[in-house]
């Protein structure tokens, strides 16, 4: 049965689905280690500023203490030290030497092309050869048209009096002349934006970078650059002695395009500047200061200060991170190998985990590292709390009060038991290593988190997580007294906060979940049987738009439903998810309603009129449109993957064998009238698949007595099954078998027999005109395709029959 399952396997056992799991595998460890550091539970006692110590407190060995002051002030001066880094862009110069000659070029080239194109034609016949204005003229009204490519070369907008001057000198090459040499000198000085923030290193001096040449040098005597409107004044002095022999308005218009065509090329670096800085501080190694094995640290009695303090957490931390650094590297190794053992003999194997493989590994991953936050911030929060807390709370009470549970819930609601269990194992494992490894604290959660998990499996409404967060508050309760007896460790007060804090861990593990829930369905596009129930309501604006738009559609899909739900809970697939399904699996029919023969009236078929590949079109389309609607309405994933394997890649059959007629069969491309697939993955999608064939053909049977019934689902299973479109389901013989009754009983009661009442003024009589009280029930047929005889031992036969 299961031909597809050995190609799902070989695809999920690919290099790159492996390679994935490394890699979640190796992002599971890293968040371990780093809620893991450092320990949630410090055998040390904590003291702050002000305290009374205790007992003396020596140095074990010899230690270094950084004295913050002094590294500070160091890395300051570091800091100070950097120059400004300014960059120098000599291209920009360039730039403008370019445009400024490009631009008078291409005006020289106009005036050279028109005047040759003038000697060769010669004068024209009948006029004098001096006709030299109005040649002109033509050419002066050549250039000004040549304005707007002028401007846009040159990068400046121009007057019209400028303009003029330039046509009457004919675009001189002097001008542009002039003007790069004025701009040349001006920028090789340098021109800086903004002059005042130059200024303010004067004294220390800026590095000056060349972005062509990448060279380096420090510059002082920073009032030489330019500012923008110094370099302005400095055209009319840099171009006097250029400009002399020049007239007035040539000399205003060299200055003024001169002026407008100065760019800064000197920019500041920010950026670079502040990570030279960044650089100069990090070198700076903090400065430490020795304290000698035996040293006294803290004499009892004494009163905690600043320096002591500083004295005792460099020792603590010292002596932590030795013991964390190999530890820690010890419980990163046993949750590695934990998580490989329960993945190969738990998740591998899991058909259902297996859909949507690497989708489910990253879900597991970020609840798992939701959990392990969830228990890092309640020991802080417990940290900072307790303390300062007017009620004398047992440090070692609070581990009873960490919601853990509420990530075995969550799997359970999405995955369901079978991937709940093994994850509740393992965010038992990694609290407890959390908490120095302690087996009490492992086996509470463990019996929690398993628990927890167990109560939200039949989880359809939203007080199911308050009533599974009340039992497993109660559960814990009792957790918590167990573990109290063992450990012997149960006074009078401990006792009382052990049980209300392990109430309150439970509870709040329901009231969580039910939070992070629609969170973890919009992520991962999850659909949970609470959306399921609000889908599957007949009332739904999309159900409804169905029941007026496609009424007969409508109909059909409710008849799916019941038949998906009573098969589903025969094979044990999901009933809510199968009918849900069922009832959206064709609302891409709303599009084109009256091209589908159930909601056609009158007995016209539109496809009459249409060849059978534009006929084929239509119904195929109806997949993509039911899609497209599905992701408007945000109906979820598992829904959306159903409308789209429903048909697999089955053939339309009547307009194939129509094409087939009209064209032959050697014209005709089957592919053309098969659906686009893929083939059903889930058992529900194959189920939907089955029920929307069957119930559309039991229709057509003139006489549905239970024996045709019965050899219809038979057949029409058969084709299904022969065609190879539940290959890729998990849909057993046994499960066929299941379905084919499931079937035949619904079907049966809905096309049962009537009594047909006599009509005015016939007589009862026991036999009415026609026969209609005599008619003899037909005999049984069974309903066999015509290419099953082809199939050999893929046909199956009498299915269904008890």
């Amino acid at each position: 049965m299961r031909k597809g399952s050995n190609k799902n396997n070989s695809r999920f056992a690919s290099p790159p689905q492996d390679i994935f799991c490394w890699v979640i595998l190796a992002a599971v460890v890293l968040i371990f280690i780093i809620i893991l550091q450092p320990r949630l539970i410090a055998p040390t006692p904590v003291y702050r500023i002000g305290d009374i110590a205790e007992r003396d407190i020596k140095a074990r060995t010899d230690f270094f203490v950084e004295d913050p002051q002094a590294t500070l002030e160091s890395r300051k001066k570091a800091a100070e030290t950097v120059l400004t880094v300014y960059d120098y862009d000599p291209r920009v110069a360039a730039d403008i030497t370019t445009r400024v000659q490009k631009s008078f070029n291409k005006a020289q080239r106009i005036i050279q092309e028109y005047r040759q194109q003038d000697l060769e034609q010669g004068p024209p016949d009948g006029q004098p050869a001096d006709n030299t204005r109005l040649l002109e003229k033509e050419l002066d009204q050549k250039l000004w048209s040549f304005k707007p490519e002028f401007e846009k070369e040159l990068g400046l907008e121009i007057s019209r009096g400028a303009y003029r001057i330039l046509v009457r000198e004919r675009f001189d090459q002097s001008i542009p002349t002039l003007i790069i040499k004025i701009v040349s000198q001006i920028m090789r000085n340098g021109v800086v934006a903004n002059k005042e923030i130059l200024l303010q290193e004067d004294e220390k001096g800026i590095v000056l970078r060349n972005l062509v040449t990448q060279q380096e040098r420090t510059i002082g005597a920073l009032r030489r650059f330019y500012g923008p409107d110094q370099a302005k004044t400095m055209v009319r002095i840099v171009g006097q002695p250029l400009l002399k022999n020049m007239s007035y308005t040539l000399i205003n218009l060299v200055v003024d395009f001169s002026q407008r065509l100065i760019q800064p090329n000197l920019t500041l670096n920010r950026h670079e500047t502040e990570l030279r800085r960044n650089q100069a501080v990090k070198a700076i190694k903090p400065i430490l200061y020795q304290i000698k094995a035996g040293e006294m640290l803290l004499r009892e009695g004494e009163k905690v200060t600043p320096t002591k303090l500083l004295k005792l957490k460099a020792m603590q931390e010292q002596a932590k991170s030795k013991h964390i650094s190999v530890s820690g590297a010890g419980a990163a190794l046993v949750l590695a190998l934990a998580l490989i053992v329960i993945y190969s003999l738990s998740y591998r194997h899991q058909i259902r985990f297996r859909h949507g493989h690497n989708k489910n590994l990253v879900f597991l991953t970020v609840v798992l590292a939701l959990v392990l936050l969830i228990v890092k911030l309640s020991h802080l929060f417990s940290t900072a709390f307790i303390p300062n807390s007017p009620f004398n709370i047992p440090p070692s009470s609070v581990v009873y009060g960490i919601p853990v549970a509420t990530g075995a819930m969550i799997v359970c609601l999405f995955l369901g038991l079978a991937a709940a269990l093994p994850f509740a194992l393992i965010s038992s494992i990694c609290t407890a290593m959390l908490f120095q490894g302690r087996f009490d604290v492992f086996i509470y959660f463990l019996i929690t988190t398993s628990m927890a998990a167990f109560w939200v499996t039949q989880c359809r409404e939203r007080k199911i997580f308050i009533q599974a967060g009340a039992r497993l508050g109660l559960l814990s309760v009792l957790a918590a007294a167990a573990i109290g007896l063992y450990t012997a460790n149960s006074t009078g007060i401990k006792l009382f906060w052990d049980w209300t804090l392990a109430f309150m861990g439970g509870f709040s593990s329901g009231i969580l979940a039910a939070g992070i829930a629609p969170l973890v369905e919009m992520t991962f596009q999850y659909t949970s049987d609470i959306t399921l129930l609000e889908l599957g309501n007949l009332d739904r604006p999309l159900l409804r738009r169905l029941m007026l738009e496609a009424p007969g559609t409508y109909h059909h899909s409710v008849v799916v439903g019941s038949l998906v739900e009573a098969a589903a809970s025969e094979i044990g697939a999901n009933p809510l998810l199968a009918k849900v399904c069922g009832y959206y699996h064709d609302i891409g029919k709303m599009k084109k309603p009256l091209y589908f023969i159930e909601n056609q009236k009158n007995g016209k078929n539109r496809h009459d009129k249409l060849a059978p590949s534009m006929s084929a079109l239509i119904l195929i389309a109806h997949i993509k449109e039911g899609v497209e609607l599905a992701r408007e309405n945000k109906l979820g994933q598992a829904i959306i993957d159903t409308i789209r394997q429903h048909h697999g890649t089955s053939l339309i059959q009547y307009f194939y064998d129509k094409a087939v007629q009209l064209k032959g069969k050697e014209a005709v491309n089957i592919d053309d009238f098969r659906y686009p697939g893929p083939k059903p993955q889930t058992k529900e999608a194959g189920l939907v698949m089955l029920a929307d064939v069957v119930e559309a053909a039991s229709r057509t049977l003139d006489n549905p007595t239970p024996a045709r019934i019965q050899g219809l689902v038979q057949n029409l299973i058969n084709k299904i099954f022969a065609d190879g479109q539940l290959d890729s389901c998990e849909l057993t013989l046994k499960d066929l078998h299941k379905i084919a009754r499931s079937f035949y009983t619904i079907l049966n009661g809905i096309h049962h027999h009537r009594i047909e009442y006599a009509e005015p003024g016939e007589k009862a009589t026991g036999k009415i005109k026609n026969g209609r009280f005599d008619r003899k029930q037909a005999k049984e047929t069974s309903f066999q395709s015509r290419n099953d005889k082809d199939q050999g031992p893929r046909h199956l036969k009498r299915l269904g029959l008890s």
